[in-house]
């Protein structure tokens, strides 16, 4: 039989400690206050920004810590070069890094390391092959650690039946759309839209309306 862990107290929580992430006000107004652990979603259609929008928001996580990207996707072709330059990426290169295809058994063997990433980009969850049991034996193995799945979209959800369980289980949502990243989290942030890309986010309004 196994043995229960002990309840916590109202007192232990209260005191709890946890490392918060360092951001700056525009994306502190977007997220709120989140801890540098746990699982986040972003999801949206190709063509909106969500790449983009991705990798921005690594840029800015490397202030808390040291990321990895792992591109299961599109692994290391010209696309995510693209990205990768158009978001100046090498600002922040010492502490950013990508995977090119790393299947999520060798990512577990990454993350047991010393000194290995705080943040996990895992882009996308469709690329991973993983099931229910694998993505939460994944989380309970790091629980200190930040993962951020990508997800493909179904209209205005996360497609498929593992990311719509990773999103009902994420402490921060994010969904893309037209240049824009429109957030629900646990732990506050604003309800008004982060623009990844203003001239896009402004063309895809306008052709709204028409």
């Amino acid at each position: 039989m196994s043995k229960i862990k002990r309840a916590i107290s109202v007192d232990e929580i209260e005191k709890m400690k946890f490392i918060e992430l360092q951001l700056s006000p525009f994306f502190g107004k977007l997220l709120g206050f989140p801890e540098r652990s746990g699982v986040w979603i972003i999801w949206g259609e190709s063509f909106n920004g969500k790449t983009a929008f991705s990798l921005q928001l690594a840029k800015e996580l490397t202030g808390s810590g040291k990321v990895f990207y792992n591109s299961l996707e599109e692994g290391a072709r010209k696309s995510l070069q693209t990205a990768v330059i158009k978001n100046n990426m090498k600002e922040v290169a010492r502490k950013f890094i990508i995977g090119n295809r790393e299947p999520i058994p060798d990512l577990k063997v990454r993350l047991r390391k010393r000194k290995s990433p705080d943040i996990i980009f895992i882009d996308s969850i469709q690329y991973s092959g993983m099931t229910k049991k694998e993505y939460q034996s994944l989380k309970e193995e790091f629980p200190n650690k930040l993962f951020i799945f990508i997800s493909h979209a179904d209209g205005k959800n996360p497609k498929g039946a593992l990311a719509d369980f990773v999103k009902y289980d994420a402490d921060v949502k994010i969904r893309v759309e037209g240049y824009k990243a429109m957030c629900l989290s646990r732990l506050g942030g604003d309800k008004e839209p982060y623009i990844i890309w203003a001239e896009g986010a402004a063309q895809y309004d306008f052709n709204l309306k028409q």
